[in-house]
């Protein structure tokens, strides 16, 4: 596997690679003062001239993580799910996205690409997550949910049965969120309300 940023975000997927046992081969980064992440080099900047695969982008940044895929349109990308995460057996994970430390996504939940499922975060049954979403640490997605294009659903969130959050929102560090949340929206609170939208809209 090479990996695509080589930051915070990075050390938590090299470990999760390390720990199910896949090699990592190589990582990436436009940042020239990086030359090194865990006793790896890092290679510069990853571009479409570049062969190899597959690949990860290991950015939190949820919009950065999209346009990196743009301009890598027909690349490989892989997926790692740690070892500790449990995964019910007809759930779909898209390319490019990382399932870490004790994560939990139970029945026909489906994933799409290049999403984090952050550590100890829980998907339950019928959840539907959009690409490039990221489900923060220790967040609780209730049945039925369905998470947006882009949203980042922050650490510690409970979302009750059978809400629909739009994309390209962000849901503040625990909260409560007992109603649908349009596109674009900023929420937080118990329970979750819009304080302003992001700039997207």
């Amino acid at each position: 596997m090479y990996l695509i940023g080589a930051s915070g975000h990075a050390k938590v997927i090299l470990d999760c690679l390390h720990d199910a046992g896949t090699a990592v081969k190589g990582l990436f980064d436009q940042n020239p003062n990086v030359h090194s992440l865990k006793g790896l080099p890092v290679n510069g900047d990853y571009t479409t001239s570049h062969t190899e695969g597959p690949l990860i982008i290991s950015i939190g940044a949820n919009t950065i993580r999209s346009k990196i895929a743009a301009k890598l349109v027909g690349k490989s990308f892989g997926t790692t799910i740690h070892p500790t995460a449990l995964i019910a057996a007809d759930v779909t994970i898209g390319e490019g996205t990382v399932v870490l430390h004790g994560s939990i996504i139970q029945s026909s939940a489906k994933i799409g690409k290049h999403v984090i499922v952050n550590t100890s975060a829980s998907i339950d049954h019928d959840c539907i997550i959009g690409d490039f979403a990221h489900i923060a640490v220790k967040t609780a997605l209730c049945g039925i949910v369905s998470v947006g294009e882009g949203t980042l659903v922050g650490a510690g969130t409970v979302v009750i049965p059978g809400i629909k959050i739009g994309k390209w929102c962000v849901i503040g560090a625990g909260s409560v969120i007992v109603k649908d949340v349009p596109d674009y929206a900023v929420v937080v609170g118990n329970p979750g309300r819009i304080i302003k939208y992001t700039n997207e809209k």
